[in-house]
């Protein structure tokens, strides 16, 4: 039934789905209000032992602009005897469809049913939608906050973002970051390189740990050489060729081609649709290759990292103040001694040139005085 109820006795639902409110929309809806009254009215549960009798179903951005509006009451609808899981079941039906709900806050929604026991199979009919876009969307749990908010902004798209959430958190931050700041051409190229990520992950036979062998090396060789002249003979021959006939006027090709323009027409379907698979295939391929390039880039850092953690580990004994004190006490102390050494052999050469050279000069006096004084006894 529908009534009207006061505005403060309604409490918003702590559970409600969506939890993006857009500042803008929400202006708009307020002064609508104000112009033309609330033209949907709100669904409510009454609560009982709540702090106030009852709880938002399906309207919260309508209550909230109302209540802004400064309006007193709320035209409403009572749903009686709806339990919690089925007023959260229809909070959602209310805003699964809107364009307004993000496709974070969808996947959450849909994770919470999963929680009570609901199969993707039984989401999927509740609301209308496929059970592979249940699928898809519970998916994107995995995603880490940063990518996820990515994808709410719409930087990140819907299937893309499903790829990524595939990744490990590192390898999703690569692969997200590489897309939003435009390193691929297309959403279909990121993709290609998010599931080059998702092999080297799971570690399959993009690269060996063996060699190839010199047959196997030739034979590369080979097929490359294929390749290459078959798309240069493409790129000088038939790239010419199409570009002629795309400057030609239809009533001019009807002329030239003639009877073959049916044919002509079948074979240039053909080559159109063996394009598109080469083209697809080849996108695929480069989207390996750039997770090669990143796999490898990430291996060689952490060889570079483990280099500097050897070589710093080899560093610290050598920084270290204990053995340095030690090892320089020795050789301090050496030199100390060997100082204190040659000084003593100085001090002791040095009295030991002169002492004798002042005992022979003593001596010699002496032996003058003592011929002096025989002398002079012999005079007498």
């Amino acid at each position: 039934m529908f009534t009207n109820l006061k505005i403060e006795e309604i409490a918003p639902n702590p559970d409600q789905p969506r939890k993006f409110f857009d500042e803008g929309a929400h202006e708009e809806l307020k002064a609508s209000i104000q112009e033309n009254g609330l033209l949907q009215p709100i669904v409510v549960r009454p609560v009982e032992g709540g702090e106030v009798p009852y709880m938002l179903i399906a309207g919260e951005r309508r209550w909230r602009a109302c209540k802004a509006a400064d309006l007193e009451v709320i035209p409403a609808k009572v749903v009686e005897g709806a339990s919690e899981e089925r007023a959260y079941v229809l909070s959602i039906a209310e805003n699964v469809n809107r364009s307004d709900m993000t496709i974070m806050e969808e996947a959450g929604a849909y994770a919470d049913l999963k929680a009570a026991g609901w199969t993707p199979a039984k989401i999927a009919k509740q609301f209308g939608k496929t059970e592979t876009h249940i699928t898809w969307r519970l998916g994107l749990l995995t995603l880490r906050p940063e990518v996820a908010e990515m994808v709410d902004k719409g930087q990140i798209k819907n299937n893309l973002a499903w790829h990524i959430a595939q990744l490990n958190p590192a390898n999703q931050m690569v692969a997200a970051m590489r897309y939003v700041r435009g390193d691929f051409d297309s959403e279909a190229e990121a993709q290609h390189f998010a599931n080059g990520l998702k092999m080297m992950e799971q570690q399959t036979s993009l690269t060996g740990e063996k060699a190839p062998s010199a047959e196997e090396q030739e034979k590369r060789k080979k097929q490359k050489a294929k390749a290459k002249d078959g798309l240069g003979k493409a790129e000088e021959v038939l790239l010419p060729l199409l570009e002629e006939l795309a400057a030609k006027k239809p009533d001019d090709l009807a002329v030239i081609l003639g009877d073959d323009l049916s044919r002509h027409i079948k074979v240039v379907g053909k080559l159109y649709s063996q394009v598109q698979l080469v083209r697809n295939l080849l996108s695929k391929a480069q989207g390996i290759q750039r997770a090669m390039a990143e796999d490898f880039n990430k291996k060689a850092l952490e060889v570079q990292q483990e280099a500097a953690k050897a070589q710093e580990g080899e560093a610290k004994p050598e920084a270290q103040p204990k053995p340095v004190a030690k090892k320089a006490a020795k050789p301090a102390g050496a030199a100390r001694t060997g100082n204190r050494a040659a000084a003593g052999t100085a001090s002791k050469t040095t009295p030991a040139r002169r002492v004798p050279a002042q005992k022979k000069a003593a001596e010699s006096s002496g032996a003058k005085q003592a011929k002096a004084a025989e002398k002079a006894e012999a005079a007498k």
